[in-house]
């Protein structure tokens, strides 16, 4: 059979042209250092690399959203650590001001560095997160929470949390409530509060007392008027208004009163000091909600009245309005530790998370790594073994090109 010089020219040529395909896709493998460059490669291989790498981007997110939450969460954490000191130096500030020897003067000084803390206190409850969001407006980030107006400080955002997406099946907030924080805090004592009415004109002031018997506790609230030096009546008002007879606390009525003794309303303990004037009255009613703001400034404004009945009826009223504000500093401070103990799991979990991210994120470059990457050392000997081959194919061709019977004649 006879094969023409073309076919010789044109199967070599093609056969030149595969060698050199075949050693330019090894080149830049090695340039690459990839074992695919194209689908073509390994089909398989490829989409499980295309599954592999949707999962470790998006573990990449929940590592940026974690970093986010956990920035926030710290900020959070540590504005309520100064808040928790600015809380402890008031109760200082106030057990300072019930120092007897001290002058009105004294204890305005006192109000002015009170009135410092108080301002000081909502700058801390405005922060933001360094982006513009405040941390403790809910779902409102833009939306200042704290405001103070004529009618003192007023919470103007949500109850709401800004949830971020951590982890495939966890949500975590990256914002709170500052109303749980700084205006649901329980006045009194937590369970009940007692007042000095302001217009007592006596020298008798009362604590805050404490609770007994928690089943007897009728959520009513109840009016003690003294009648004479050691004499009072005690009135209770039901929780839907009704107005009731004297409720018998001891076995005669009207009740002796004496300083400093404890006497008993339905599962409470209470005792009131000093020499009251007829007419004089106290009141125990069930705790409500305070802001810290207005504990503040209540206890502000109490150190710079002063009684126009006289230095004993102003040491009275100012000895119950310190009492009361002691008792609602310390629930204070319990809810902000309460807070920043949420917080705190909050950032112990994130750590976790975070952990576990990276532990992924690490497996996932390794199960890439097997897919995708180069062998090296296997792709340089197939380069050298392609290039010499296609070197003694060329010099073969040149050789055989040069056949000709004109070459003998």
């Amino acid at each position: 059979m006879r094969v023409s010089s073309g076919s010789v020219f044109d199967t070599n040529v093609a056969m030149l042209n595969q060698q050199q395909s075949t050693l330019l896709h090894t080149n830049q493998q090695v340039a690459s250092g990839r074992r695919m460059l194209t689908p073509a490669d390994d089909p398989s291989a490829s989409a499980n690399a295309l599954q592999v790498s949707q999962a470790e981007g998006t573990n990449a997110q929940f590592t940026t959203n974690r970093n986010a939450v956990k920035s926030s969460t710290g900020m959070a954490e540590a504005v309520l650590q100064s808040v928790s000191t600015l809380l402890t130096d008031a109760k200082t500030m106030a057990v300072q001001a019930g120092n007897g020897t001290l002058s009105p003067a004294d204890r305005q000084s006192v109000a002015g560095e009170l009135q410092g803390r108080l301002d000081q206190l909502i700058a801390l409850a405005n922060s933001t997160d360094g982006t513009g969001n405040y941390l403790f407006s809910g779902f409102q980030g833009k939306t200042i929470p704290f405001v103070n107006t004529s009618l003192g400080v007023q919470y103007m955002a949500d109850d709401g949390q800004r949830m971020i997406q951590v982890s495939s099946s966890r949500q975590m907030a990256a914002s709170d409530s500052g109303a749980d924080i700084f205006m649901r805090v329980k006045n009194g004592n937590g369970i009940f509060v007692t007042e000095a009415s302001a217009s007592n004109t006596g020298a008798a002031s009362i604590g805050q007392g404490s609770v007994t018997n928690a089943t007897q506790l009728t959520g009513s609230s109840y009016e003690l008027t003294f009648t004479g030096p050691t004499t009072y009546t005690v009135t209770e008002t039901t929780q839907n208004g009704e107005v009731l007879p004297p409720v018998p606390v001891a076995p005669e009525a009207p009740y002796e009163y004496v300083s400093g003794e404890a006497f008993t309303l339905p599962g409470m303990q209470l005792s009131i000091i000093g020499t009251p004037d007829p007419g004089d009255t106290f009141t125990v009613s069930p705790s409500t909600n305070e802001g810290l703001f207005k504990t503040l400034s209540d206890l502000i404004a109490a150190l710079n009245t002063t009684n126009p009945a006289g230095t004993a009826a102003t040491g009275a009223q100012l000895s119950s309005s310190l009492s009361k504000a002691m008792s609602g500093l310390d629930r204070g401070l319990d809810n902000v530790l309460t807070a920043r103990a949420s917080l705190g799991a909050r950032l112990n979990e994130l750590d976790s998370l975070q952990a576990t991210g990276e532990d992924l994120g690490l497996q996932y470059k390794q199960t890439l790594s097997t897919l995708q990457d180069l062998d090296y050392n296997k792709a340089i000997s197939d380069l050298n073994r392609q290039t010499t081959s296609l070197t003694a194919a060329q010099k073969s061709f040149k050789q055989i090109a040069e056949l000709s019977m004109f070459n003998y004649m």
